[in-house]
């Protein structure tokens, strides 16, 4: 990272969490917090201890991945952002340190229940004296905000996510949500939003008559089991191998917590949150077809930035501006989801870039909101390339490498085809390694990061994780889901009942979310 002469900086590890550094502190003042404060929810280290990979090497991989902007995919947009708002809700970490310091799983403070239990979307209830401020009056309904008017579009009623309401200008922008990463962009705030409409809605389907506390517990778990389902019959697949997938959800875990108990509460494996998780940031667009003021190539990857509390600053209002909001159809398959009325204007649905070793070029240069930079950090400079922080952070873990990791699924009797150095060197239409010198090459091939392993796995198999990846993923979210208090793998009987039968996808939960009226689903309006 350049290094900035301020007193304090302040960094996002992008998606991940919240990093406070002082210049003047050392490493061993964060281990001293790290042992006094000992949070309830831990990072692990599911494999074995890596290598420190060289800085050069870092940035030369780095530069390779942002060098154009991937093979289009075939997945809806939406669930970029959903596997975003997902990640939110299982890891936050809050580890004081610089970018580039060494850390120690041990260390990390996990700031985020690693339960797939949407605490991201509920904080800690409405009984909670800090939660209770994202609550409506009633203590069961969630918050929501209005837009502001502009031009022909008028205000949209709960089409924002609660803001704050006093006190300084910075603080209106504030959404009041349990994780303002959710705020980070524009595209993951809109997720939220339906999120808390989902609850919403769910809640209002039970009916009343029973005490509000009840009410709101009611409605979490059947919010919870559903969001679950979603995630285990509807995301997963569209990613991951479904045959590994289903292998894990029947057969279990062998390198995620394998022996824990059930009731466990779960620990985050580094794996999976420095990597394999990291998956989304392949998939992420330079322009989105976004609604019908900023459609087909329109909505660029920045005005989503802009338009968002966290990464931006509202385009430099107080709330979302009624242009902004999100047409649903154009970020997810509505016919294919059984829904035909609800198609996108000429079917044209943005698309996910395809899973591989690619990023789109605007991830070069993050905003520095994104990641607590300073204002002034220069245009290119490396502390604002995406890829560069991901490999810099599995170096800062010792994070095991792609073939270690090969060979730990093997002992426990998952054997994976290891990439060969053809397939690690040349891909198949993702990054170009070929400014690497013959011993950089040669260490790649030895020590592949696992971040680059998992998406080159992606690459070479069409765009779907296989291998180690998906078996990360997966096992991770087996294990989040089982830990749950609410929890489809310990209640195996479970079924949806807000869906198409057992079908229950994310259009499934924004037609229920928007109570399926069209002006919901799309609020402008229009073609």
């Amino acid at each position: 990272m350049g290094r900035h002469r301020h007193g304090t900086e302040t960094f996002f590890i992008d998606g991940e969490g919240l990093v406070e550094t002082d210049v003047g502190r050392r490493t061993a003042q964060t281990r001293a917090l790290a042992r006094a404060e000992a949070p309830p929810f831990r990072f692990f280290r599911a494999g074995p201890r890596g290598r420190r990979s060289p800085d050069a090497l870092n940035r030369k991989l780095a530069l390779a991945m942002v060098a154009g902007g991937g093979g289009a995919g075939d997945v809806p947009a939406g669930y970029t952002y959903l596997g975003q708002f997902v990640d939110h809700d299982l890891t936050l970490d809050q580890t004081l340190v610089r970018l580039g310091e060494d850390v120690t799983p041990a260390e990390l403070l996990q700031g985020r229940s690693p339960r797939l239990d949407l605490d991201s979307l509920y904080g800690a209830g409405p009984a909670d004296p800090v939660s209770s401020a994202f609550y409506e009056a009633d203590g069961v309904h969630l918050l929501t905000g209005d837009t502001i008017e502009i031009g022909a579009d008028g205000v949209k009623a709960g089409h924002d996510l609660p803001r704050r309401g006093t006190g300084s200008r910075r603080e209106r922008r504030t959404a009041l949500i349990p994780d303002v990463r959710n705020d980070e962009n524009l595209i993951v705030a809109q997720t939220h939003l339906a999120m808390i409409r989902f609850h919403n809605r769910v809640v209002d389907t039970l009916g009343s008559g029973v005490a509000p506390a009840a009410q709101f517990r009611r409605a979490r778990k059947r919010v919870t089991l559903h969001y679950q389902w979603l995630v285990r019959h509807d995301y997963l697949p569209r990613l991951l191998e479904p045959a590994v997938v289903d292998d894990v959800f029947t057969g279990g875990r062998v390198v995620v917590e394998p022996d824990a108990a059930p009731t466990d509460v779960p620990r985050m494996p580094v794996e999976f949150s420095v990597a394999a998780f990291r998956l989304g940031h392949s998939m992420v667009r330079a322009s989105y077809n976004w609604n019908r003021r900023f459609a087909g190539p329109n909505g660029f990857l920045d005005y989503m930035f802009q338009f968002s509390a966290t990464g931006g600053d509202l385009g430099g209002e107080d709330r979302l501006l009624s242009n902004w909001v999100a047409d649903w159809r154009r970020m997810y398959d509505f016919p294919a989801g059984g829904r035909p009325d609800l198609a996108a204007p000429n079917d044209n649905v943005s698309r996910a870039m395809r899973l591989d070793t690619l990023l789109t070029d605007p991830l070069k240069n993050l905003p520095p909101g994104t990641f607590g930079g300073p204002a002034g950090t220069p245009f290119d400079d490396v502390s604002r390339n995406l890829a560069f922080r991901n490999l810099t952070r599995s170096s800062m873990l010792r994070l095991a490498s792609g073939q270690q990791m090969v060979e730990l699924l093997a002992a426990r009797g998952v054997p994976v085809p290891a990439l060969t150095r053809g397939q690690l060197l040349d891909g198949a239409g993702g990054a170009s390694l070929a400014s690497l010198t013959a011993s950089e090459k040669d260490a790649v091939v030895a020590r592949t990061p696992l971040w680059f392993y998992v998406l080159r796995e992606a690459e070479v198999n069409g765009g779907r994780m296989t291998g180690v990846g998906a078996r990360l993923v997966a096992e991770t979210m087996h294990r989040a889901m089982e830990g749950s208090r609410s929890s489809i793998v310990r209640d195996p009987s479970f079924r949806p009942t807000l869906g198409r039968g057992d079908l229950f996808e994310m259009t499934d939960l924004l037609h229920l979310a928007f109570r399926g009226r069209r002006n919901g689903i799309n609020p402008l309006g229009g073609p």
